[in-house]
């Protein structure tokens, strides 16, 4: 028979599994709380629930894990860590310690299907969307090792693209039962599925983060494929659109791209593009990797961007490049693994 893997369910939906059983709803919140904000590992720690109860759970459940594979860590404090998945599938997660809180960029798929010309995750092609299991055990794992306070869907895929995964897994996030986030301090990031992201605003409440990356269809159209289908003026409307609640910003990413993306005029356009969005900006110096001809841009360009952004009252910071000493850029440590034959359900080696 096969096991319910219990850490694919909300609390809604474990109280329902519960009911289901026979048993009171109210033990659905002592299970939930033992899952993450214990850590329990096994239906035997849960103390407060009767031994009958938990040998029956054990036949017929599951709690599910993620052990990490490989960290590796920066001089800087960055930690990415590499999951190998019950299929052999293999995802990342990163760390980033920044003024005070450490920041997890965690990951919703194996691989992209979006096609983004600058990431490197995108070459990989989508191999499957990840459970809601496989999404919060990145979080249990990560928090074994070290604390976290904010989490951001930025890692590998696009998280709206795997919603009936996603919004599970940020309401189990923001459970006052679950790990008690506050939803100001959890982010999803997309590059641009619009109606997807109405869909997201209805079924959780969490930060907004927009891959904006352009300010002209044309470029946007040559970076970001998705933009064929939801050109700027439609993906702009969604974000003005999308419920925020009171004193919330959208976070509009830009990865900047030399010669491509980061002209003055580029950012006088990208003030009058977000004009009447409530948002704030992201800077991101292109990550070279092997692969790709786009280039980091210059430092003066980067400093000229920025100083026009501030100048017209746009709240603008400029991402430094962290782990630059490690496999940091999503997808970098998963490909440089599979190469070397570190993942032998995927490459078909043995070692």
């Amino acid at each position: 028979m096969l096991k319910t893997d219990i850490k694919n369910l909300t609390l809604q939906g474990l109280e329902s599994y519960i009911s289901g059983l026979g048993k009171e709803r109210f033990r659905a919140k002592q299970i939930f709380k033992w899952l993450y904000q214990m850590d329990a590992a096994s239906f035997e720690e849960m103390t407060n629930v009767s031994k009958e109860f938990r040998v029956m759970l054990g036949e017929i459940a599951q709690i599910s894990n993620l052990t990490p594979e490989v960290v590796e860590a920066s001089e800087d404090g960055t930690r990415k860590y590499l999951f190998r998945l019950s299929d052999g599938s293999a995802v990342e997660s990163v760390l980033i310690p920044d003024e005070g809180r450490n920041t997890l960029c965690i990951s919703s798929q194996v691989g992209c299907a979006m096609g983004c010309a600058f990431c490197l995750t995108g070459s990989f092609g989508l191999s499957r969307n990840l459970t809601t299991a496989e999404i919060v055990n990145q979080v249990c794992a990560v928090k074994r090792d070290q604390p976290v306070s904010n989490i951001v869907f930025m890692g590998m895929g696009e998280p709206l693209a795997n919603l009936k995964a996603v919004i599970p897994a940020v309401q189990i996030l923001t459970d006052p039962d679950g790990f008690q986030f506050s939803t100001r301090k959890v982010t999803v990031s997309t590059s641009g599925l619009v109606p997807e992201m109405a869909e997201l605003g209805r079924g959780c409440t969490v930060n907004l983060a927009v891959s904006l990356n352009a300010t002209t269809d044309e470029v946007r159209n040559r970076i970001m494929p998705v933009n064929r289908r939801y050109p700027l003026a439609e993906l702009l409307a969604a974000c003005k659109a999308f419920p925020l609640p009171s004193r919330r910003w959208i976070t509009m990413e830009y990865v900047m791209i030399r010669d491509l993306n980061d002209s003055l005029d580029d950012a006088k356009r990208l003030v009058r593009l977000i004009s009447n969005i409530p948002s704030k900006v992201n800077l991101i110096p292109f990550n070279e990797h092997e692969g790709c001809d786009f280039k980091c841009p210059t430092q003066e360009s980067i400093d000229r961007f920025h100083k026009y952004l501030l100048d017209k009252n746009v709240t603008v910071i400029t991402r430094s490049s962290r782990g630059s000493d490690i496999s940091a850029a999503c997808g970098q440590l998963k490909g440089r693994l599979d190469q070397a034959g570190c993942a032998p359900k995927e490459c078909g080696c043995e070692g």
